[in-house]
Formats: C-alpha cells, sequence, structure tokens
C-alpha cells in the first residue's frame, strides 16, 4: 500500500473508533441519530421542503407548477439565474439555523450543510458545477462579534463533498449595514446598497453564493449585482432555507 492509502485507512479507523465511543446524537430532541449525521430520523422528517417551488426564486408555489417559473419571476425575473432551497423557514429549521447563528451551535452548520448537499445532488447536472462557491459575507465587526461566518460554515460541507473551490475572499462586506430582520423589502435594498465589494474574479464566470435563509432576497440580489458587473455570467443562490412570505 501507498502511504496515501495507510492514511486514508487510518483516518477512517480512526473515524470508526470514534463514532462506535461517541455515536451521533441528534441535535434537535437528544435521541440516537443513526448513521453519521447529527439527526434522528423523526426530527429531519419535521422539516418542511421547500417542494412545490418556483425553479428560479424558490418561493412555494402550487403543486404542479414546479417546472414553471412563478408569476413574479415572469413579471420581473430576479438578477441571480436560480435559488436553490432544500426546506421552507419554518420549525424545526428555524431552531437549527438559530441555534447555528446565535448560540454558535457549529454543529449544526455541518448537519445543515449535509442536507444541502443531499439536495442539491438531485438537482446538479454533472459537468455543470460552479466555479466557486462564495459565502455571504459577514462585516468585520459582526464578524468579530459573533466568532464566525454561518454562510462560511455551511459552505465547508459543500466543497468538500461537491469538490468546489471555496473562496470567501473574493468577496467582503465593506459596510456595517443594520439588521435585515423586520425591515421591509424595499429597506432591505436600501440598507445594501453599496454594502459589498468583489474582487479578483478573472477567469471565473460562474458561481454559488451560500447563505442560511433567503427571505427578500436583497442580499443576494445586491451580491449578485456587483458579480455581474465583475464579469461573472452565471450566479446562482444555495441556501438552507426560503422563507415562505412573498417579497423580493
Amino acid at each position: 500500500m501507498t502511504k496515501d492509502q495507510w492514511f486514508a485507512l487510518g483516518t477512517h479507523f480512526r473515524g470508526s473508533i470514534q463514532h462506535w465511543l461517541y455515536p451521533p446524537t441528534c441535535v434537535l430532541c437528544g435521541d440516537h441519530a443513526p448513521g453519521r449525521r447529527d439527526l434522528c430520523p423523526g426530527c429531519q422528517q419535521e422539516l418542511t421542503v421547500s417542494d412545490p417551488c418556483c425553479p428560479i426564486c424558490a418561493l412555494p408555489t402550487a403543486a404542479g407548477t414546479t417546472h414553471l417559473p412563478c408569476g413574479r419571476c415572469l413579471k420581473k425575473r430576479p438578477l441571480f439565474d436560480r435559488c436553490l432551497t432544500p426546506f421552507r423557514y419554518l420549525p424545526p429549521a428555524d431552531e437549527l439555523i438559530g441555534g447555528l447563528k446565535f448560540q454558535g451551535r457549529l454543529s449544526h452548520a455541518r448537519v445543515l450543510g449535509d442536507l444541502l448537499v443531499d439536495y442539491l445532488q438531485q438537482r446538479l447536472t454533472p459537468g455543470t458545477y460552479p466555479q466557486a462557491l462564495i459565502p455571504v459575507p459577514l462585516h468585520p465587526r459582526r464578524l468579530r462579534e459573533r466568532g464566525f461566518n454561518q454562510a462560511l460554515e455551511l459552505a465547508r460541507p459543500l466543497a468538500r463533498r461537491l469538490q468546489i473551490p471555496l473562496q470567501p475572499q473574493r468577496c467582503r462586506r465593506q459596510l456595517p449595514t443594520s439588521q435585515q430582520t423586520g425591515l421591509s423589502a424595499l429597506e432591505r435594498r436600501r440598507n445594501l446598497h453599496g454594502a459589498f465589494r468583489v474582487r479578483d474574479l478573472r477567469n471565473i464566470r460562474h458561481v454559488a453564493l451560500i447563505d442560511d435563509v433567503v427571505t427578500t432576497g436583497a442580499t443576494v440580489t445586491e451580491l449578485t449585482r456587483m458579480l455581474r458587473r465583475a464579469g461573472v455570467e452565471r450566479v446562482e443562490v444555495w441556501a438552507v432555507c426560503r422563507t415562505p412570505a412573498a417579497g423580493r
């Protein structure tokens, strides 16, 4: 066996021992979680799936219309090419995301990231993957307060399992915008104007923006605007949840 093969075998062995000594438990209810995912089947079944939804903006639609754009997208198509989200922002998905963002439970990022990968693998066509994953950035002040960027933590399992370069350095948040929670769609757009700056995107024409929740879409729309100006031709939005409420 080669050195790399011995290393891989040792890594697998250590992982198996750790799995046996410390079996995974559900991050929501605390029960045993079979396999290597810290979420039991019962809690996973309680997550409200996004389908049926618009294939462009991912807002809920009537059953049987998932291949057709919704009325909002027909009237005014968003700047991004499509939004892919496995779940609606309803309990217990909101609890998982809240635990990550506001309680620093990074184990939730691994669970949510893996669920997002499972969803994406059912919908992505081989050979058409983005050239880069760009997590929605936090302003340095917010990053210091929180200690981590939840979008970046969600993007890590995606980059690892999909083998797509993770490039957070491509975009930064240059304005300390106020919290988006509670703002109307118009207020969100105004709040984010000029908030982002992208750099060094030569030879990158297809990217996926990674975030936890898409609400009105104001954040990813402003980021898409900046990416388009930098020469990116195709922008996808990959997020864990989409809010059921309409708005853009």
